[in-house]
């Protein structure tokens, strides 16, 4: 496959990346992501978000103060695009017969639920278990150790328990079947199922890389802060979210473009690990969602697909270090 793309500050590789939402794919270009999502009678719906607002923000280049902008855009798109999954998988309206998203209003609640959510059980539950070793006799050091136990597995077991359920089983085959379609275009390989099929479920710029990641850095950030006063404990467990997010973004950033050293590849080990929890052996009908997702993607950032050759597509856009959500 041979892709080209016009651009006048052309520098650097697209890194395309993705998520897997309710049965289907989006997969992010440069300043568009794009979103196929299989419906009830067989057809593939394609859906564009527009991220050049996101895409053209300063702070972007910055470092540390581009992994928060990424983290943002990353709920954000992430949410929008599973709003418009959902719609697509919900029956249409009755009277208009149009499929109906749900509104700004209900995205940010549960964008805000989530957030919630997401402190109180990874953060938050891992500190007050700690705290209980700590009441029982444990030092500063091994309270904050316990802690950090705690979180990581929190972390695999609420990923390995929601893997059980059916409809999340589906998603985690979209989920492996995007990495392949992504791994496929980025090997210069004809977007095709025989041809995607040949790739791994998993790819070392996942979003699962991402937050395992996050675990392992808030572990050794966490261990140094002291346990006294409370206050200092508890609120140092939410204000250093961003700051925790930022180092992770950078790590996985600096991982993605130098794949090949040693110690990068013994480090991500643990993080293509943990994809056999959050991806499956997608179908076939599954691999077509990703591989139109992709070439719609590259569509919507002008460049020109040809079946067969190499991939070389250069661009003045940022890399980005995830894959998968």
């Amino acid at each position: 496959m041979s892709t080209s793309l016009e651009h006048p500050q052309a520098e650097r590789k697209v890194l395309y990346g993705g998520q897997a939402v309710v049965e289907g794919v989006m997969i992010r270009g440069r300043d568009h992501a794009a979103l196929s999502i299989r419906r009830d009678d067989q057809s593939i719906a394609r859906h564009e978000i527009d991220l050049t607002s996101w895409s053209k923000v300063r702070a972007r280049r910055i470092p540390m103060m581009r992994g928060v902008v990424v983290l943002a855009e990353t709920l954000m798109v992430g949410m929008r695009a599973l709003s418009i999954s959902a719609s697509e998988a919900a029956p249409p309206n009755e009277k208009t017969g149009e499929r109906e998203e749900f509104g700004k209003g209900s995205m940010a609640v549960m964008l805000l639920i989530s957030l919630v959510a997401g402190i109180g059980i990874f953060f938050l539950l891992p500190l007050g278990l700690s705290r209980l070793a700590e009441n029982a006799g444990a030092n500063a050091f091994t309270a904050n150790v316990i802690e950090g136990a705690v979180r990581l597995a929190i972390f695999v077991g609420y990923i390995w328990l929601i893997g059980r359920m059916s409809d999340i089983r589906r998603v985690f085959g979209y989920h492996g079947a995007e990495h392949m379609a992504v791994a496929a275009h980025e090997a210069g390989e004809p977007l095709t199922v025989e041809s995607v099929r040949r790739f791994p479920e998993a790819h070392p710029r996942c979003g699962t890389s991402f937050l395992m990641t996050v675990v392992v850095v808030s572990i050794l950030i966490f261990i140094f802060i002291p346990r006294d006063p409370v206050w200092l404990l508890v609120g140092s467990r939410i204000v250093l979210i961003p700051v925790i997010g930022a180092i992770s973004y950078e790590l996985i950033r600096y991982a993605g473009t130098h794949p090949t050293l040693f110690w990068v590849r013994l480090l991500g080990a643990p993080n293509l690990w943990l994809q056999n929890l959050t991806t499956r052996p997608p179908e076939d009908g599954m691999i077509e969602v990703a591989i139109d997702a992709m070439k719609y993607a590259l569509e919507l950032d002008g460049v020109t697909y040809e079946p067969e050759g190499s991939a070389d597509v250069s661009t003045a856009h940022e890399p980005e270090p995830t894959a998968g959500g």
